[in-house]
């Protein structure tokens, strides 16, 4: 039916929006510590305030559709994507922007979110599979192409309008939305687990205010142990109320299920790498090499141009040979390419440049479909919403983590590294300190992805084994 194609491409409208706008202002972050005069520990808040609004209102969301009708609060989410869109593009000051990119968070998170649900309403189970995966590699794409548009448009115009942007995709979208998706009836009320939301929410703040906080005190500092600690806390307290609740945010026990597990695990590592690289990326280039603004966004393309063209062969290839040995595939090209790019330094020509991003991006694309696919597959159908909220979930929390605890990593080795006091500006550190930096961040990605890969082999061995005793 050519209507539920509509709905789609609302729906991955919705997800393109939301997914950009978490990266594109990344390309920006230099030229925002330049503006506003602030530091970079205060100025990645503008990253994190948004993912982190996202991840508070992700179980929520599902229960005020429930509620209120999916498409009134899809299209409600249009409105709020606008109007923090407009509110960033006009802030005044960077404590203003970091406030007003919440409430544009908050916005992504409904079309992010429910985008998914209401691609799940309207495909027949026989097509939902692949529905679901178009909306989710448009997301993935992007997550991965954010910067290389914002770059483009920062070089052309200013970053204002890279916020400002989001504007026109949000009228377009909510135009698109309100012609296209269906009118559903309200389901009956069910509790909502304020208690797990909250302590999610509040555990998240806390990890992220540690790993910010630490770059200006230390990471030893009483205030910052003190916030990991509650951090750590919550998210104990967390796992306790979800098993007791009635309606949890989180199903713990779907976490049974080895394919689910392994999935969101493994796609978690490539979020946290992704996310935590794309976020270093414009100022090594920017503030190493020497590029320019447009220049940093179009050799940052290579990611997405190389992960649009994978994608879909990754997807017959997964159907043809099974979901996990294509995953395996991916993860090992990702890692590859994660090797070549910590070997870049000053001298670093865009061939170089471009040869050692080619594998991520190849890799990316490979992984993503796949690994999606088995996530969505391993739960029976009339969980699938829950699967993509987990899905959603596990993406944000990558991202969060990514940028907080990549970029407090390299900020310190930085100012370790130059001999500064602690507390020093990394970004005022000579270029030796910020390439050993980056290298040192390298060599956690490279970790991280190779952990994601020993786990997919051996979910890949055990399968295996269980087809064979079967």
């Amino acid at each position: 039916m050519r209507d539920r194609h509509l709905v789609l491409a609302a729906a991955a409208l919705g997800a393109f929006a939301a997914s950009i706008m978490a990266t594109s202002v990344n390309i920006v972050l230099p030229g925002l510590v330049e503006t506003f005069g602030a530091p970079f520990a205060t100025v990645q808040w503008v990253v994190l305030a948004y993912v982190l609004a996202s991840i508070a209102l992700l179980p929520a969301i599902g229960r005020l559709g429930d509620l209120l009708g999916k498409r009134r609060v899809f299209l409600t989410g249009f409105v709020a994507f606008g109007i923090g869109s407009t509110l960033c593009a006009l802030a005044p000051t960077i404590e203003a922007l970091i406030l007003v990119r919440a409430i544009q968070g908050v916005g992504g998170a409904v079309l992010a979110s429910l985008g998914l649900a209401l691609v799940t309403d309207v495909f027949p189970a026989a097509e939902r599979g692949r529905a679901l995966g178009v909306n989710g590699a448009v997301m993935s794409a992007g997550v991965v192409l954010g910067p290389s548009l914002g770059g483009l448009v920062a070089d052309a115009l200013s970053w204002r309008w890279v916020f400002g942007s989001g504007l026109l995709v949000a009228a377009a979208g909510w135009y698109l939305a309100w012609r296209v998706v269906p009118r559903q009836a309200r389901s009956e009320r069910r509790g909502f687990d304020v208690a797990g939301a909250v302590t999610v929410a509040a555990s998240l703040m806390s990890l992220s205010l540690a790993l910010t906080a630490g770059q200006a005190q230390g990471f030893t500092a009483p205030p910052v142990l003190a916030a990991f600690a509650a951090a750590m806390l919550l998210a104990l307290l967390f796992v306790a109320i979800e098993r007791r609740a009635r309606d949890p945010v989180v199903d713990l026990r779907l976490f049974r299920a080895r394919a689910l597990s392994i999935g969101l695990l493994t796609g978690l590592c490539t979020f946290v790498s992704i996310s935590g690289v794309i976020i270093l990326m414009p100022f090594f280039l920017e503030g190493v090499i020497g590029y320019s603004p447009r220049q940093v966004g179009l050799l940052m393309a290579v990611v997405p141009m190389v992960l649009v063209v994978a994608a879909p062969i990754a997807g017959w290839a997964a159907d043809r040979f099974g979901e996990r040995p294509v995953t395996v595939v991916g993860l090992t090209s990702v890692l590859i390419g994660y090797l070549l790019v910590g070997r870049l330094d000053e001298a670093t020509t865009v061939p170089v440049y471009l040869l050692s991003f080619l594998p991520v991006g190849l890799g990316m694309g490979t992984f993503q479909t796949p690994n999606n696919s088995a996530i969505m597959g391993a739960v029976k159908r009339t969980r699938s919403g829950t699967a993509g909220g987990l899905l959603a979930l596990s993406r944000n929390l990558g991202q969060v983590l990514g940028v907080a605890v990549l970029a407090s990593v390299w900020a310190a080795r930085a100012v370790t590294r130059a001999g500064a006091p602690v507390g020093s500006e990394a970004t005022d550190m000579p270029a030796g300190a910020q390439v050993g930096a980056l290298h040192d961040v390298l060599s956690v990605v490279q970790v991280l992805i190779g952990l994601a890969l020993a786990l997919a082999l051996w979910d890949w061995w055990r399968l295996g084994r269980e087809r064979a005793e079967a």
